[in-house]
C-alpha cells in the first residue's frame, strides 16, 4: 500500500475527501519526522513508536577493493512495533 491508497482508505473511514486525507497524512508524517529529528519519541500506544537512535561507528569492507573502511557514526530513525500491532500481524500470518 502506498500513501495515495492509504489516503483513500482514511477518506472512506472518516467521510472526507481523498485530498483532505492526503493533506492530513502529509501533516502527520511531516510532524513525526520533525519531532524525531529533534530527538523526541513519537509514540502511538498499541501501534508503535518512532525514535532516533545512534548507530556507532564500525568497520566495513569495500567489496570492490576488499579494503577495510571505517563507517562513521550516525543517527538513524527506528520504528518499534507495539504489542497490539505485533499481535494483529501474527494473527493474520502470511
Amino acid at each position: 500500500m502506498n500513501k495515495k491508497e492509504l489516503a483513500k482508505y482514511v477518506a472512506l473511514d472518516c467521510g472526507t475527501s481523498i485530498q483532505q486525507a492526503e493533506e492530513i497524512l502529509n501533516s502527520i508524517l511531516r510532524n513525526i519526522t520533525l519531532a524525531v529529528s529533534e530527538g523526541d519519541v513519537v509514540e502511538f500506544v498499541g501501534f508503535g513508536s518512532f525514535v532516533a537512535k545512534l548507530r556507532k561507528k564500525r568497520k566495513g569492507f569495500n567489496l570492490k577493493t576488499n579494503e577495510q573502511i571505517e563507517i562513521p557514526a550516525r543517527i538513524v530513525p527506528v520504528f518499534r512495533a507495539g504489542k497490539k500491532f505485533k499481535e494483529q500481524v501474527n494473527r493474520k500470518g502470511f
